[in-house]
């Protein structure tokens, strides 16, 4: 059974079960409460389940995922939010030291069912401390997943799969999806969040991207089909684990890839994908690999210079059109 919601409305349905089936979870961060969640995801919950189970927290992000973390090693399922990704990068090390590394450091014996949600991307005028895109530093780190929901679906089913997980799993919510709306499948449960999804079938070109970039490469594949150029759209999903295998398989039938990727183009994750193409299809490659990536530069407030610094569909299309 289908019915069309929006990204919001499908986290707050998936946070809403999860307090209402596990007395253990619990959803804390800065203004989720009273406020009812920067991006009005959690509206309503704490009216519903009270400040126990619905937290305020200060404006601390090392407190708040510190206190995860300690949450999760008791016992209980937190979902922590943290509002903006910019912040999170002061509640690095929890996740680098804590998060990630407690349960190698204790031979298995402790493990840190956490998730962490916020809020990432550039696109709302919010100016250079409140709009990059830094899932990829977050990739970097073994003993934490990392999931990018791009769809209502995954929006709605990508939590109840990362509550089951035992170890952290951090969630980058593209603020500019929020609003969107989207066909959900009310039915589907947990989802897969070890695959990439095929989101266009094509021939000629396999488009890579994730996130709020997904939609822009979807307008790009519309764009090049006018001229005849069938372009294949994967959404990756998942950071960490990469599924590397449906990259590969795509691009081994195409012959040709761009990566579409929001964060800065130097050390970005577009180029880990590159790497992993070069590494293990290279011979199977008609052109080089492409990058259309941020500019180098903090992300502008002016909306016109906002839009030239971001990945843009006619972007996507100049880059996939040189390779033919």
């Amino acid at each position: 059974m289908n019915s069309q919601i929006t990204y919001r409305e499908a986290i707050r349905l998936s946070l809403r079960e999860a307090l209402q089936n596990d007395a253990r979870v619990f959803l804390m961060g800065e203004d989720v409460g009273r406020y009812g969640g920067a991006y009005a995801c959690s509206k309503g919950l704490l009216d519903e389940f009270g400040p126990d189970r619905v937290r305020d927290t200060p404006l601390s992000e090392s407190v708040i995922v510190g206190a995860g973390i300690g949450a999760a090693l008791g016992g209980m399922r937190p979902i922590v939010e943290v509002m903006t990704v910019n912040f999170s990068l002061l509640a690095l090390d929890q996740v680098v030291n804590n998060a990630a590394t407690l349960r190698h450091m204790s031979g298995g014996q402790f493990s840190i069912p956490l998730v962490v949600r916020m809020a990432t991307g550039g696109g709302r005028q919010l100016a250079a401390q409140h709009s990059h895109s830094l899932e990829c530093w977050y990739a970097h780190i073994p003993g934490i997943k990392v999931l990018t929901p791009a769809t209502v679906n995954d929006a709605r089913w990508m939590l109840p799969a990362a509550l089951k997980d035992p170890d952290p799993v951090f969630i980058f919510e593209h603020a500019m999806l929020y609003p969107m709306e989207g066909d959900l499948d009310q039915l589907q449960g947990p989802a897969d969040i070890s695959k990439a999804a095929l989101r266009r079938e094509g021939s000629d070109i396999t488009l890579i991207t994730y996130g709020g970039s997904l939609f822009k490469t979807l307008e790009a594949a519309d764009i090049l089909s006018k001229d005849g150029i069938r372009a294949e759209v994967i959404d990756l999903r998942i950071l960490r684990p990469l599924d590397t295998e449906t990259i590969i398989e795509s691009v081994s039938r195409t012959h040709r890839a761009v990566i579409i990727d929001e964060g800065w183009r130097t050390g970005s994750f577009a180029a880990e994908i590159s790497a992993q193409i070069m590494e293990k299809a290279f011979d199977q490659l008609d052109y080089p690999v492409a990058r259309v990536c941020s500019e180098e530069v903090p992300m502008p407030y002016a909306k016109h210079l906002e839009d030239a610094a971001l990945p843009q569909p006619e972007r996507i299309v100049k880059a996939s059109r040189e390779m033919f």
